[in-house]
């Protein structure tokens, strides 16, 4: 029983519960403008009333953004390699990296738009731009901490390169790779949001821009309901993947 009682402190569930009762008591106590504080009921009334609606763009949102999040994840995977084992790479193509996430998405999704047109793939490539970097960088750095007395043990017993890639440097870094994955998923999400401001249709951006251009304040409560929703539960997947995968940190 007491276990069970340690468990329920410590959940997420408990917080947000607790959040929404004080949510509804400062709501009824202190009743500020709806502008400023809509009570969860009105909330929970409007998302009912556009649910058609809502589950298609949540779809279509999650749909861009796990594309974006995949590609981008494999390519900043890719180039973080190549830049551990490539030092004239690393010193020439990283910057350019780097200089690249200065520039707003919103004028890197414009740009996109005009390159792609109105469509899915626009969508991915604006959630792409926002993911690949955080995983490159961690990668870079996962790859580079690899202990050099395993190395050095490895090579002693006449390991090749890519058996000690595999076998000792992918796994020494996935520690460091799961923090990018778990740091762009969020991006991911935001690129997605982001990229449908530009002429898309359907999505949580397009409801998000219809809300604020309508002055919808409680529809803008839902549309962000939906977002924290859709990267709560993706960033709680990557969190099981990583506990799975990773089993040896939790050890060490």
């Amino acid at each position: 029983m007491n276990a069970f009682l340690q468990r329920a402190v410590r959940s997420p569930a408990l917080a947000f519960v607790g959040l929404a009762l004080v949510w509804e008591f400062c709501v009824h106590a202190f009743a500020p403008s709806p502008r400023l504080l809509p009570a969860l009921s009105a909330i929970a009334q409007d998302a009912w009333s556009v649910w058609p609606q809502l589950v298609r763009g949540f779809g279509r949102t999650l749909l861009e953004t796990v594309l974006g999040f995949a590609t981008g994840a494999l390519f900043g995977f890719f180039c973080g390699t190549v830049f551990t084992y490539s030092r004239w790479m690393e010193r020439s193509v990283f910057p350019l990296f780097v200089v690249s996430q200065t520039v707003p998405v919103v004028a890197f999704g414009a740009l996109i738009v005009i390159w792609f047109g109105n469509s899915l793939l626009a969508k991915v490539m604006t959630a792409f731009f926002l993911t690949f970097f955080p995983v490159t960088v961690n990668t870079l750095r996962g790859l580079k901490s690899c202990d050099p007395q395993r190395v050095a043990l490895m090579k002693s017993f006449g390991a090749g390169r890519f058996v000690m890639f595999f076998r000792l440097a992918v796994p020494s870094a996935l520690p460091q790779v799961m923090v990018g994955l778990r740091v762009a998923i969020g991006l991911s999400l935001i690129g997605s949001v982001v990229g449908e401001w530009f002429g898309e249709t359907v999505g949580l951006g397009v409801m998000l821009m219809e809300a604020m251009n309508a002055d919808l304040v409680v529809r803008l409560w839902v549309v962000m309901f939906a977002c924290g929703l859709m990267g709560a539960l993706l960033y709680g997947l990557l969190t099981f993947v990583e506990r799975r995968l990773v089993w040896w940190r939790s050890e060490s």
